[in-house]
This record gives structure tokens, C-alpha cells and sequence, in this order.
């Protein structure tokens, strides 16, 4: 078991990395994806991966340009959803925070933003088009407080969703999560629509890893892996992912919930 990993299982088909804090879920989480990157360069020229934009997503997005062994330039880059109506350098863009974060630091095969512009629709058909041209290798994301993946809050969430990228509507508890976040002062500034890969999109993945750290996404976390599979909590398909790995740590994972119902 991996340093500063506490406990580790499954659910269904999905395995769960308990770590102490979210430092050291941050590390295993990049650790753990840079391991499967690096093993799919070594038999295939290009790399496809698709990343979330979240302040959850910080520790393990610094470990990953951290690491000195992926060749970046063969790797193509997506993100997974993006607000409709602010400007385009607005800094609460999912975009600029990856471009902060990531897509500025390492060397890109390509980058494509999810950038609605006049025209959400035809952009989402478009960025649908890109997504389709070949697999999806890899998918870093996380989990909402309301067990939202990527922007698929319960009203919109559908498991058998034919587009791969759609227009959402936002509900309450997804735009209070980015108040509470730090990312907007008030709710009346968070928008009320946004563009996002359905989770059919996300699913097509060849390999999901999931950090998911902080008390506010404790709830979250032990529906996804104790309540029924069902899109009132969206996050709960991911135990039927064949190769997904859930990373939480001491705050967003009840110890003592889990141990009474599983001994």
C-alpha cells in the first residue's frame, strides 16, 4: 500500500484509496495516474485525456506537472465542462483555471477548450465531434456536493444520455458549491447554465481517477459508495466503471459510518 494510503477496497467495481489528508490524496492520485500515462505512451503514439477545473483538483494536477517523466507532447488535453455568459478571461472560467494550472506549465500535443462563444449549441456539437475523433484514454475528475460529475447535477443527470456534450441548467446546490469553493463572492454571480460532457462521455473513458477531498464533499462520497445507483446522486454510476479509482481522505470519508455498516 502506497505511503499516506490508510485503507484500501472496492464497491462494485469501483476502488476506494483512503487517504490521511488531502495532501497525500493529491500525491497518490497524480502518482497513480502519471503511473498508467506513462505505461500507455509506451505502447500507443497518442494519449487522450479529459480534466476537471475545481480547487478539489489542485493538489493532484500540481503532482502531475510536478512529475519529470511524461513527454506531454504527445498527450491531447480536454476539459469537461464549462459556465455559459461570463467573459472570456474571467478567472472562474474552468478554462483559465486549467490553463493556470495545467495547460500552461507542460508542453501539450493540443489543448481544446470548451468555449461557448455567440453560440453554446454549435459548440457543444463541435467539442462533441473532437471528443468522438478517438477514444478517451484517461479522465481526471472529481465529485459535487451534490454528487454531481462534471456539470450532471440529479435534474440533468442521465446515465443513457445520447449527446455527448449538452447544455445544463445548474441546480442550487451545484451553484452555492462554487460560493462555498471560493470562487464566486455571492450566488447571484454564479451562472445559471453551463456546457458539460454527459456522463455516457465521461464513462467512454478508458480510466477514471476521482479526488475528492474536504468535509464539504463527506456526504457526497458515502452516498456515492453506499446508496442505490441511481442519477438523484450521478456520482454513484462510477462503481460500475471497469477501471475507476475513487481517492478521498480523512475529512470526506466517514471512518466510523463505514465501519458500522461494514464492520
Amino acid at each position: 500500500m502506497k505511503q499516506g494510503i490508510q485503507r484500501r477496497f472496492r464497491v462494485d467495481s469501483l476502488e476506494v484509496a483512503v487517504a490521511g489528508d488531502r495532501v497525500e490524496l493529491g500525491r497518490t492520485a497524480a502518482e497513480e495516474a502519471t503511473e498508467h500515462l506513462i505505461r500507455l505512451l509506451e505502447t500507443q503514439e497518442e494519449v487522450r485525456m479529459v480534466f476537471a477545473a475545481a480547487p478539489s483538483q489542485t493538489e493532484m494536477l500540481q503532482g502531475l506537472v510536478a512529475h519529470p517523466g511524461i513527454d506531454w507532447s504527445r498527450v491531447t488535453a480536454f476539459h469537461m465542462d464549462e459556465y455559459i455568459g461570463l467573459p472570456r478571461e474571467a478567472e472562474q472560467r474552468f478554462g483559465q483555471f486549467l490553463k493556470r494550472h495545467l495547460f500552461e506549465q507542460v508542453g501539450f500535443r493540443q489543448v481544446h477548450y470548451l468555449d461557448g462563444g455567440e453560440d453554446p449549441a454549435e459548440a457543444c456539437v463541435r467539442y462533441g465531434e473532437l471528443l468522438k475523433e478517438a477514444p478517451i484514454d484517461m479522465v481526471c475528475l472529481g465529485i459535487g456536493e451534490n454528487g454531481h460529475i462534471a456539470f450532471n447535477d440529479p435534474p440533468v443527470a442521465d446515465f443513457n444520455d445520447p449527446l455527448p456534450v449538452k447544455i445544463v441548467e445548474l441546480d442550487r446546490e451545484c451553484r452555492e458549491q462554487q460560493v462555498n469553493d471560493g470562487c464566486f463572492d455571492r450566488l447571484e454571480n454564479v451562472p445559471t447554465h453551463a456546457m458539460t460532457l454527459t456522463i455516457p462521455a465521461l464513462f467512454s473513458g478508458g480510466a477514471l481517477f476521482c479526488s475528492v477531498p474536504g468535509p464539504t464533499k463527506r456526504r457526497a462520497v458515502m452516498r456515492t459508495l453506499q446508496g442505490p445507483i441511481e442519477e438523484s446522486c450521478p456520482s454513484t454510476i462510477l462503481r460500475r466503471h471497469p477501471q475507476c479509482t475513487l481517492y478521498v481522505d480523512g475529512d470526506s470519508f466517514d471512518h466510523e459510518l463505514w465501519e458500522s455498516d461494514h464492520g
